[in-house]
């Protein structure tokens, strides 16, 4: 993909808004904190799909955009992510928001080793490297929430989120193996559509009828994260992943003013050391990526001229 410097700050402008919106909408779901998560995953799911639809017929055409190769591949996708989503709601309700969030950093991460387990990607001595220290990470600034005993409820948190990275990781990896086939708008309503419907099957566990300041942070929740995919799907189509990436890390920025400000959480060191550890290792393995991808792009343009 060849960029332009407008495009590609404006693919960074949009990175940017969208993990601030997410950042937003996981206080949100913090903050109604007596509504399962299951609830919380229906609200936004299900206000995040008039925002989806406004955008599609705007832009592709609705049933352009909807259009899928593989219900099958959908499906799975749908139910990983669904999970990874149900998981990081409940999550939140037993730990700090820069807490979360930090862990949440895993996910990239944890796709290195799915993507060679699952697409046969060779798995370089950088990014072994890159792994450990994303999970000696991790173990900083988890630690300290098991020590307490593995029965208490930030030890519960902890694997909570971990647990939500790991399915996000294989959400985004089946994601992968789906380029080429499916559309990103696609992928997008139809996980909506799904993650609305799986949410039902927890009402049986104890739904509750939220207050009006509740039902306003649900919804809101719905509205603002429908509106980060919209950006999150912009910011592709101005940079490359490579470029977007390091931008993400924002989020950590967001989540402790946020959590400072709204929940009086105040960052442990271990948080914010164990954080600048996942966060190097995204970094290296996104810097290594895209040096492998213009590694590999100049040897098709050899190959090309007949050198090779």
């Amino acid at each position: 993909m060849t960029q332009s410097a407008p495009n590609a700050l404006r693919g960074i402008f949009y990175m940017m808004s969208a993990v601030t919106v997410f950042t937003v909408m996981s206080a949100f779901i913090k903050a109604a904190d007596r509504v399962p998560a299951g609830e919380a995953m229906f609200f936004r799911s299900v206000w995040a799909m008039p925002i989806l639809v406004i955008w599609l017929m705007t832009h592709e055409g609705f049933r352009a955009g909807i259009q899928t190769a593989s219900v099958r591949n959908h499906a799975v996708r749908g139910i990983v992510g669904s999970c990874a989503m149900g998981l990081g709601f409940a999550g939140l309700k037993y730990l700090p928001l820069p807490e979360v969030t930090a862990i949440r950093f895993m996910t990239p991460i944890i796709m290195v080793v799915l993507a060679a387990l699952m697409l046969g990607e060779r798995f370089r001595l950088v990014r072994v490297a890159a792994v450990a220290m994303g999970f000696i990470g991790v173990l900083i600034i988890v630690l300290p929430s098991l020590s307490v005993g593995f029965g208490s409820a930030a030890a519960l948190g902890a694997f909570l989120t971990l647990g939500s990275a790991c399915l996000a990781a294989l959400a985004q990896v089946w994601v992968k193996g789906m380029s080429g086939q499916e559309s990103t708008t696609a992928i997008v309503f139809w996980f909506s559509v799904t993650s609305a419907s799986l949410s039902l099957l927890t009402v049986p566990f104890g739904w509750v009828w939220p207050t009006v300041s509740e039902a306003a942070l649900l919804i809101g929740a719905g509205v603002v994260g429908g509106l980060g995919q919209i950006l999150l799907t912009s910011s592709y189509r101005y940079a490359d992943a490579g470029v977007l990436a390091p931008f993400t890390y924002v989020s950590m920025l967001w989540s402790i003013v946020i959590g400072l400000i709204w929940f009086d959480e105040v960052p442990t060191w271990g948080t914010l050391i164990g954080a600048c550890f996942v966060i190097g290792a995204g970094v290296i393995i996104v810097l290594r990526e895209r040096q492998l991808g213009r590694d590999e792009t100049a040897r098709r343009k050899v190959k090309a001229k007949g050198l090779w």
